[in-house]
């Protein structure tokens, strides 16, 4: 048995912000893949991810919710038979490592599973986040289900708001000088713990306003932009994201990276900000000329995720 590939995802734009209904960008990132696979003889890594599996069958088989019927007896004979999840996608990355392993549970194990081939109304993509957000759960305590959508869609996603999604198309790549990167903080990063620093933070009414305000106005001007094709202006808007989830994030970035982050402001050459929940994973960069960017962050392991 060797299931369908899932893919990672990149939330390029509105990390927190969507949690408080602002917009976001999702893009799949197909470097990394994930597919449910079967085998007698396990390998520890295999044997462990088994293992969560049937986990995560007991989590489904006591979820009550009339959204989604799952074939548990088949999900559980298959674990069973040695069944596990073969993914090269980085756990505590921000990339969407629980979000395939998600998109696979629901691609083999649900009936009346809806399809990438039909007309993918906002009807049909909210029911389908609302029973990602459920299977998601489990793995992080609280989940939007846009991690999971992404990747069983394959398809760059704008959410405009919690009840308002579409697919979108991004525009073709270019063999420009400038590029969007991942850095590697080879560190691992716990989404649930930041999610819990970003709740209490929303108790802070100069936090709520600086998040409504200049947080929405920079992520909703840079998803405009980066639709659009509008590079120049998206680098001014990227720059002051950057410069405003410095200033109001600091805990969800690894200490490390404080003066390697204000030198990308200081110097225009780059810009980074939260890739997921941060506190470790990837950081995501933004750059005019990647070439000069990895010149300066050549301590660092750089991957490109999309040229301008």
């Amino acid at each position: 048995m060797k299931g369908p590939l899932f893919y990672a995802k990149i939330l390029l734009f509105g990390e927190y912000g969507i949690i408080k209904d602002s917009k976001g960008l999702a893009i799949p990132y197909n470097s990394y893949q994930g597919a449910l696979k079967s085998s007698e003889e396990l390998s520890e890594k295999a044997l462990e991810s088994n293992k969560n599996l049937l986990k995560f069958h007991s989590y489904l088989s006591n979820l009550d919710s009339e959204l989604v019927q799952f074939r548990l007896d088949e999900f559980k004979s298959d674990v069973d038979a040695g069944m596990y999840f073969d993914s090269s996608i980085p756990q505590g990355y921000g990339v969407g490592s629980s979000g395939a392993l998600v998109a696979a549970i629901y691609d083999k194990y649900v009936d009346d599973k809806i399809t990438v081939l039909e007309s993918l109304t906002r009807e049909k993509l909210l029911k389908l986040k609302s029973i990602f957000s459920l299977m998601e759960s489990f793995f992080h305590g609280k989940s939007s289900g846009l991690d999971p959508l992404n990747s069983y869609l394959s398809l760059p996603i704008l959410i405009n708001s919690k009840d308002n999604l579409e697919a979108t198309g991004i525009p073709s790549q270019k063999e420009g000088k400038g590029a969007v990167f991942l850095l590697d903080s080879e560190m691992i990063g716990e989404t649930a713990p930041m999610i819990n620093i970003f709740m209490n933070k929303m108790k802070n009414e100069g936090f709520r306003k600086m998040i409504n305000e200049d947080f929405a106005n920079y992520t909703d001007a840079c998803i405009e932009d980066f639709l659009h094709g509008n590079v120049k202006s998206l680098f001014g808007n990227v720059k002051q994201l950057s410069k405003v989830v410095l200033s109001n994030f600091k805990p969800m970035i690894p200490k490390a990276f404080h003066s390697l982050w204000q030198q990308g402001i200081d110097t225009n050459a780059y810009f980074l900000k939260l890739c997921g929940s941060g506190g470790g994973g990837y950081i995501l960069g933004f750059t005019e000329d990647y070439v000069h960017a990895k010149e300066l962050l050549k301590k660092y392991k750089l991957e490109l995720v999309y040229r301008f």
